[in-house]
């Protein structure tokens, strides 16, 4: 599909292949998106229990466990005449999006959690096996440029979830929830398709490692790299962070606030500008001074930040937000770019399954906390009916992360002074 290049700028023909490639990514990460911010809304309708809502979201997380490592090594070994990946795409998206287009219409507890772990189910058989794509397609040449370029579908899908999302809902419930689905079709169907006709690349059987080799290369790359550990623990944090203020934002600025479902989509989606506009930034920052240095930076001024909203929900936290956005997109831009130089090159695989354990592991803990904290606060906090309460989780994730990074960096340099003796 990509064509292979040595040194020179990307034709006009690569970039529009690489922003078809990126077509999934932007359809999966509405999708998710849709599912983490708005699901808790129709979930309120039916449960008054914040706690179980963090659980359903949580569901994202406990599948992230366990699904990619699966799926992905069985891509690995598949052999079709659409190679390995692809299958895993077809299969999982229709179910992905049929899950996702009835959560609209669910209205009591266990049919949502039926159709929400489905939804999850399918969203990772299709997600890990894609991502895959990426080093099948291309080589590390065009990789750097084709990871932009999925960045910034990315960007756009999370983008689009959160300004339109709201606005469809006040609408109609289910609205969301079916547009989410079709897009997801749209995108996963013509990337599908140009695959097959154009051919899915080169797949690597060579160096197919089962399920338990990957999970004993992860474990023995933890036993020997302290710098990883480190990692692992701040990213799980990070993303605890992400999952609780996905989940409860909105219900946030709509029950605690006061605001109307259509002011809230507007002012998340003003909110989601400021984040990409940072994002987009991040890489740059952190090339130029340093992506450690810059991270740091961005955890204090994010972390503080985010306890601006729980003390007081005056014109103050609106002064605070261009702030929180800024470091909220840095530390959504930057933590695989701190991974990278920490991949021994004999175990780039690896790595990917630890990356997104450690992911799996935030988002499964964090909507869980927050709920629970929401629930624990409705008298204490009853101004916003407890939701401001959740800022408490999403701010203490971020600063009890910043010893771990600290702790990333001593290991490296360690690392570093026994590699020159």
């Amino acid at each position: 599909m990509a064509t292979k290049t040595s040194g020179r700028s990307v034709s006009a023909t690569e970039r529009r292949e690489l922003a078809l490639l990126g077509l999934p990514t932007l359809g999966l990460a509405l999708s998710i998106t849709v599912v983490s911010t708005y699901l808790p809304v129709v979930a309120k309708g039916f449960t008054g229990s914040t706690t179980v809502i963090g659980l359903l979201i949580g569901t994202e997380g406990l599948l992230a466990l366990f699904v990619p490592l699966l799926v992905g090594t069985w891509s690995d070994q598949l052999r079709t005449r659409v190679g390995g990946r692809l299958p895993f795409v077809i299969a999982g998206v229709p179910v992905a999006a049929l899950a996702l287009a009835l959560m609209g219409f669910m209205g009591a507890l266990a049919p949502m959690a039926l159709v929400v772990t489905i939804f999850f189910a399918g969203y990772f058989v299709a997600y890990e096996p894609y991502r895959a794509l990426y080093p099948d397609l291309m080589d590390d040449e065009i990789a750097g440029r084709a990871q932009s370029s999925q960045a910034i579908a990315r960007g756009i899908g999370t983008g689009l979830a959160l300004l339109c999302g709201g606005l469809l809902m006040a609408a109609g419930k289910p609205l969301p929830f079916i547009a989410a689905a079709a897009l997801l079709l749209f995108t996963t169907g013509a990337f599908v398709y140009l695959c097959i006709r154009r051919g899915v690349g080169d797949q690597d059987y060579d160096k197919a490692r089962d399920v338990r080799q990957a999970v004993a290369d992860v474990r023995k790359l933890l036993g020997e790299h302290a710098a990883l550990r480190w990692f692992m623990a701040a990213n799980a944090l990070w993303e605890l962070s992400l999952g609780a203020l996905k989940s409860f934002i909105v219900l946030f600025l709509t029950v605690g606030v006061g605001m109307t479902l259509s002011q809230a989509s507007l002012a998340i989606g003003a909110t989601a500008i400021l984040i990409l506009a940072a994002a987009a930034s991040a890489g740059k920052l952190g090339d130029r001074f340093g992506r450690r240095r810059v991270m740091l930076i961005a955890l204090w001024i994010y972390g503080i930040g985010l306890l601006v909203p729980f003390v007081t929900q005056s014109a103050v936290t609106v002064a605070a937000v261009p702030f929180i956005a800024a470091g909220g997109g840095v530390i959504m831009a930057l933590p695989y770019a701190l991974l990278m130089p920490l991949m021994p090159e004999t175990a780039h695989g690896a790595l990917t399954g630890y990356y997104s354990l450690s992911r799996g592991i935030g988002t499964m803990l964090g909507p869980v906390l927050a709920g629970i904290a929401v629930q624990i606060a409705r008298q204490p906090l009853s101004s916003t009916k407890g939701y401001a309460a959740m800022f408490v989780i999403c701010s203490g994730a971020i600063l009890a992360s910043i010893p771990m990074l600290r702790g990333l960096g001593r290991a490296e340099e360690d690392r570093a002074e026994l590699r020159s003796s």
